[in-house]
């Protein structure tokens, strides 16, 4: 916007050329966009432009949005004082609608603005922010134009409430549609013009006479998750504390800070905190006082544990949902009628046939330092009585520094050593101490009951060399806090994942077997301690999420944050002010 004592935006008039005085419709458009630039200008004028009539507002709107989208086009401060983010998407849509006004006609607003800022006051209920949306701007915008007799009168009020309302819509579409959070799977996301088709073919539905409410559910992903999980926001909503506390971040690169944020969020929690900086022993007390208050491990030491729970407020939380919901939005536009469904911090993973529970089963994920990717797949081979091929990660960080203490490691572990040929080596005839990143061999498990894999392992195409499998140490799954692998998803009900997948799909025999299998097929050769191969003709879908909160019978059940992918998340994508 210009300062006072700049030059006014020329474009006004670059686009309105004056052929000749005494032109009546030439008079008025000088004045009008004078008055215009005054309305808009950062000098704070308190002049009052031209008015128009009752019978000419509609079309004096439409100059002053025409006027102000050619500025905008080549002005970027105009569109950021407007707060008009989605610039290139009103250009587009203003022009396919020749400048017409959305929102208001003959100085009235139409039915669906109401709806509109009624929704965006309480879009937390789909998991939004309504600050994102300039909520608080176009409602005080909406109130000093139907309050001011003289400010309805004035067609640039009207086009800037219009502007403010359109761009809000098309925001409110995008976080909606595709959410916040970086896309893996939409195709029209930093396509201008696909991007415009889509905000400008619903904002037409809406001026055609579509419900709001029908126009925002169809642009959203539909699934039972998701879904369940929205109809688990309203109660969250109504009954959170809208309280702001200190978001803590650790670790963090700068150690007085955090010290500072830590020491102001235990203050809101009704901690007297000394004016001075506390030394060691202060802090520690302080911090043996909380975790006593909350039943919490008494340490007197700040972790990571200690600062989840300090920021495990309600409004925290919330973020953790909106961030849940968007990740919905990254996934397929339509899941299969068959899948396996496992979302790794619940430590569950189920079989959904036509949108019903087949199974469902406790797994053991990776840990923090070895994750479980996120993956979308489908198992395409089950082995009975797998063998182990040990993953290079592994071999770099645990079997190699054991091979340089003593090549008996390996015998230890009921490991072999192989060339890539299959011969076996003998590790005490190789100078490990050379090898830092990796060896020229392979380390294999041979099957039976104590291989790592357990006794089958169901394979699906991934870049990450993990796999759905049983496991030798099925004593682990009555942990609560299963996050122990390498990487892999071991299952404990693993007979019941292979008895649906061989009962509802058609399998063919690889060269390894002779004839077609059945699940009694696995059963005996599993008594038999034989090891087969079959693959699977109808490829079941695997799709491995990271939810760490779902909706459960109209509320909300959260997990842990076992990866910090939330947290990650939260801090790059959300503000801590909101």
């Amino acid at each position: 916007m210009s300062s006072c004592g700049e030059k006014p935006y020329p474009n006004f008039f670059q686009m309105y050329q004056i052929n000749g005085a005494g032109s009546r419709s030439c008079r008025f458009r000088v004045n009008f966009l004078l008055a215009l630039l005054v309305v808009f200008s950062s000098c704070g004028s308190n002049a009052v432009e031209e008015r128009a009539l009752p019978g000419e507002m509609d079309d004096r709107v439409k100059v002053s949005i025409e006027a102000l989208m050619a500025t905008i086009k080549t002005d970027k401060r105009l569109a950021d004082s407007l707060s008009l983010p989605f610039v290139a998407a009103l250009q587009f849509f203003y022009k396919e609608n020749k400048f017409q006004p959305v929102w208001s006609s003959r100085e009235a607003w139409k039915p669906f603005v109401d709806s509109f800022t009624n929704y965006l006051s309480s879009c937390k209920r789909d998991g939004l922010f309504p600050e994102d949306y300039k909520y608080s701007e176009i409602a005080s915008l909406l109130k000093q134009i139907n309050s001011d007799s003289l400010l309805r009168l004035q067609p640039a009020t009207w086009a800037k409430a219009d502007l403010k309302l359109t761009n809000a819509f098309f925001h409110v579409l995008q976080d909606l549609g595709q959410g916040r959070l970086q896309q893996d799977s939409s195709e029209w996301k930093g396509k201008a013009g696909r991007q415009s088709d889509f905000f400008t073919a619903n904002l037409n539905k809406l001026q055609g006479g579509a419900g709001l409410s029908s126009i925002l559910n169809n642009v959203q992903p539909d699934y039972k998750f998701y879904d369940a999980l929205k109809q688990g926001l309203p109660s969250f909503v109504d009954s959170m504390d809208n309280t702001y506390y200190t978001y803590v971040s650790y670790p963090g690169k700068d150690s007085i800070a955090v010290l500072k944020k830590l020491l102001k969020r235990l203050s809101e929690s009704g901690f007297s905190i000394p004016d001075k900086q506390p030394d060691s022993t202060m802090l520690a007390k302080l911090l043996l006082t909380y975790q006593k208050k909350r039943g919490l491990k008494q340490t007197g030491k700040l972790s990571q544990g200690l600062v989840n729970v300090l920021n495990n407020t309600d409004q925290e939380r919330f973020k953790r949902i909106a961030i849940t919901l968007d990740k919905y939005k990254q996934m397929p536009p339509v899941l299969p009628a068959r899948y396996i469904w496992v979302n790794l911090p619940s430590y569950k993973l189920q079989v959904w046939d036509s949108d019903s529970l087949a199974m469902e089963s406790k797994v053991i994920i990776g840990r923090s330092t070895t994750p479980t990717p996120v993956i979308n797949s489908e198992i395409s081979d089950i082995i009975v009585f797998p063998t182990w091929t040990v993953p290079n990660s592994i071999i770099v960080k645990e079997i190699l520094p054991g091979l340089k203490k003593n090549p008996g490691y390996l015998a230890r572990k009921g490991l072999g050593l192989f060339s890539n040929k299959g011969d076996a080596i003998n590790p005490y005839t190789v100078n490990w101490s050379k090898y830092n990143k990796g060896i020229p061999y392979l380390v294999r498990q041979g099957s039976g009951d104590n291989n790592a894999l357990g006794v089958i392992k169901f394979n699906f195409k991934n870049p990450y060399a993990v796999y759905l499998h049983d496991t030798n140490q099925r004593y682990l799954f009555k942990n609560n806090d299963r996050s122990l692998s390498h990487g892999c998803v071991r299952v404990q009900d693993w007979e019941k994942l292979a008895a649906h997948i061989m009962r509802n799909d058609s399998l063919q025999s690889t060269k390894i077997d002779s004839t077609a299998a059945t699940y009694d097929s696995i059963v005996t050769w599993i008594n038999r301690k034989e090891r087969h191969v079959i693959a699977i003709k109808n490829k079941l879908p695997v799709f491995i999420r990271y939810f760490s909160c779902e909706g459960i019978n109209r509320s909300i059940k959260f997990y842990d944050d076992i990866y910090g992918e939330d947290k990650r998340l939260r801090e790059q994508y959300f503000s801590q002010n909101r």
